[in-house]
């Protein structure tokens, strides 16, 4: 090859090498969350396609975790609600510290979470008026504090003022253990909290989700009228490890999960994500003897398997 053409063809590459030529893109300029790799079956997942499955796999149905401002668009009608502001509290009662101050780590879970470990919103559910309080599992594993007890019991006393359902959807680890005793006694608070609710005649759903467990399990958490999980919950006390070396036996497979429950009597449903808005409308028309509205009728004969329903 003549020297001249060499030269041009060295110029070309170098070009076609440079950051961007003409749509040309490195490595670091192509987005990293175009893609989502589901943990239970491994399988990617476009970006996409999970939020518009409301970020369940459509490979194998698991159930990835959401935050709370997005559980309650999920289930709102028209994703509209308001949220209430919550009533102020200590934020560090016993000035706990262990390998960093609580202070810090509250700091640092609000910057990440953008929001506490629990969100109170009011809205409509095909036009019924509903209060729900959604956990965030991101904000300290959900964790149950003095804040969280308050802003429960804030959230069924604005049912009562409403007369309206009550649902809570848990994702907990459960008593937050920087707060001591005063986190144990939100187990207490939170039963007063449900007991208004059943005194008012209101009713009071629960949503339990991966995972719940512990202090919120033992208390609000299995209180409700009706008691629905996702699929594949982990919901239980202690975890199944602590339970086999108490015990020294092995569990039954899938013990704790949310069918395993529901096989022993102790939950009323299980509920994909895509039809869960359907099922709380309907139960909340049936718990308040109130006709199915048209919008409940529509939802009942959509396809359990189409997201967009």
């Amino acid at each position: 090859m003549p020297i001249g053409n060499g030269d041009r063809l060295m110029s070309w590459l170098e070009r076609f090498a440079r950051p961007k030529v003409r749509g040309i893109f490195r490595k670091d300029d192509i987005p990293q969350d175009l893609w989502e790799k589901c943990p239970a079956c491994e399988q990617m997942i476009f970006h996409r396609e999970l939020e518009h499955n409301q970020r369940v796999c459509p490979h194998c149905d698991h159930h990835f975790r959401l935050d709370a401002m997005k559980r309650l668009g999920y289930l709102f009608d028209d994703s509209e609600f308001q949220t209430i502001e919550l009533p102020e509290v200590a934020s560090d009662p016993l000035r706990f510290r262990d390998r960093k101050r609580y202070q810090d780590r509250l700091r640092d879970a609000r910057s990440e979470a953008n929001q506490d470990a629990v969100v109170v919103a009011h809205g409509m559910l095909s036009g019924q008026p509903a209060v729900i309080a959604a956990f965030d599992f991101a904000f300290l594993g959900g964790s149950m504090g003095v804040a969280v007890g308050e802003a429960l019991l804030a959230g069924t006393r604005l049912a009562v003022l409403q007369d309206s359902a009550f649902i809570v959807v848990p994702a907990s680890g459960g008593a937050r253990m920087q707060e001591g005793t005063l986190s144990l006694m939100q187990m207490a608070r939170t039963t007063i909290a449900v007991d208004e609710l059943k005194e008012a005649r209101l009713p009071y759903i629960v949503v339990l989700t991966n995972p719940t467990t512990g202090g919120v399990t033992a208390s609000f958490a299995m209180l409700g009228d009706i008691t629905i999980a996702e699929p594949g919950a982990v919901i239980g006390f202690a975890g199944a490890r602590v339970i086999e070396d108490t015990i020294h036996e092995k569990l039954p497979e899938g013990f704790q999960r949310s069918e395993h429950l529901l096989e022993h009597g102790i939950i009323d449903m299980v509920v994909r994500r895509q039809d869960l808005r359907a099922s709380l409308c309907q139960l909340i028309s049936l718990l308040r003897d109130t006709p199915p509205t048209a919008e409940i009728v529509k939802l009942n004969q959509t396809p359990a398997n189409d997201p967009s329903g």
